[in-house]
């Protein structure tokens, strides 16, 4: 998920009745889980990539 950072990555899971994505980055001592939600369209929502820059960006200045 380059749209969100480096190291960014989406795992997708097809659940009954719904598409899952985990958004996560890979630092080299954690993983962090940024977000989880139901994908009900092809392409991911500009809401949920900006709240997924604003907490990485909050967990890098932490």
């Amino acid at each position: 998920m380059g749209s969100i950072g480096p190291r960014c990555h989406e795992l997708r899971i097809n659940d009954k009745g719904a598409s899952w994505r985990i958004l996560y980055r890979m630092d080299a001592d954690a993983i962090i889980v940024v977000e989880v939600f139901a994908k009900k369209t092809r392409t991911t929502p500009t809401s949920v990539i900006e709240i997924c820059r604003q907490r990485l960006k909050e967990y890098d200045h932490a």
